[in-house]
Order: structure tokens, then C-alpha cells, then sequence
């Protein structure tokens, strides 16, 4: 009996190579949920998944999972229907956030305090770069120039800006020597 076990150890076992072969690894698949028309990686977490719609920070959240008591650690591919739907209301009309991490305090045309999220938060900041060109402020001629409106030096940087070549740089010219 043992010999036959010896024998048996150098030489090929098709059983051994079934079991082998059975042991893949297990691919993880992730579906993508849409939420205020961008797409989340279900695979994140709710915390950093909502952070992939534009006006939504890392603060923000965190706030609305803590008012709206989700669990922050919970991946975006478990929450259901009825919770994706709360988040979006929420994100639609924050009454609930605290001012200070609202977006758009006091607003030029109304004066009240709002969030904005999405393609709003593109046109409102659209429209007032628009504004700021049309009374000609300062800021508003450095937008129309394509200059650092906040304060940055322009010695270096901003040269480039869209036609990506040098300003005020000059090549030798590589001529015979006499």
C-alpha cells in the first residue's frame, strides 16, 4: 500500500488539477448608481460616494448622512430606492444643513442663503462671471483677459492659458561662427 502511495506522489492526478482549477478568484462586480444625474461607483462608501456630485464636499457629507442617519460606511450599491430618493430630496432643498456650509450665502439677486448642486452650480457661477464682466469690475476685466482674478503672480504662471505657448521667452539662434 505504501509503495503504491510513492508511486503515485511524482505522477499526474487528474483530481489534484480539478481542485486547482475550481479555486479562481473571485471577481468583485460593482454596479454604478446615479444620483442628481452623476454617476457613483457602487463599490464606495456613501460618505465618499456622494462627494462625486459637484457641490457636495466632504462636510456636506457627512451632514446629510448624519441628519438623514445613514450609516456612512455603508457602500452605495446597498442603499435602496427609498434612500437614494431622501438623499436627492435632501440635496434638492437642504433646509436642514446649517448655513455656514451652504455654498451660496446671500445670494445678489435674492438675498437668501441656498445650495446649489450640479449644472445649477455651473450656470449661477456662469452667470455671475457674466455679471462681473458686464459692470466691469476688476474682477470681472481680469475674467475677460484670462488673468489670475485671486491674486496670484503672473511672472511665471498663466501664460499659457488655452493657447499653450510661451510669452517672453526667446530661442538663440544657432548661426556660424565667424
Amino acid at each position: 500500500m505504501q509503495k503504491q502511495e510513492q508511486q503515485t506522489k511524482g505522477k499526474f492526478n487528474p483530481e489534484e488539477t480539478k481542485e486547482k482549477h475550481e479555486e479562481k478568484p473571485k471577481q468583485e462586480y460593482f454596479s454604478i448608481i446615479r444620483i442628481m444625474q452623476t454617476d457613483i461607483p457602487g463599490n464606495k462608501n456613501v460618505l465618499t460616494g456622494l462627494t462625486y456630485i459637484k457641490g457636495v464636499s466632504w462636510s456636506i457629507s457627512n451632514a446629510l448622512c448624519k441628519i438623514l442617519k445613514l450609516n456612512s460606511k455603508k457602500k452605495i450599491m446597498e442603499l435602496d430606492k427609498k434612500e437614494i430618493k431622501e438623499i436627492e430630496d435632501f440635496l434638492k432643498n437642504p433646509e436642514k444643513l446649517p448655513e455656514f456650509l451652504k455654498n451660496r450665502r446671500n445670494d445678489f439677486e435674492t438675498g437668501k442663503d441656498s445650495h446649489l448642486v450640479g449644472a445649477e452650480l455651473d450656470m449661477k457661477k456662469e452667470f455671475d462671471i457674466r455679471r462681473l464682466k458686464k459692470i466691469r469690475s476688476y474682477r470681472g476685466l481680469r475674467h475677460a483677459f484670462g488673468h489670475p482674478v485671486r491674486g496670484q503672480k503672473t511672472k511665471s504662471h498663466f501664460r499659457a492659458k488655452g493657447k499653450k505657448k510661451a510669452i517672453g521667452v526667446k530661442k538663440k539662434k544657432m548661426g556660424k561662427k565667424s
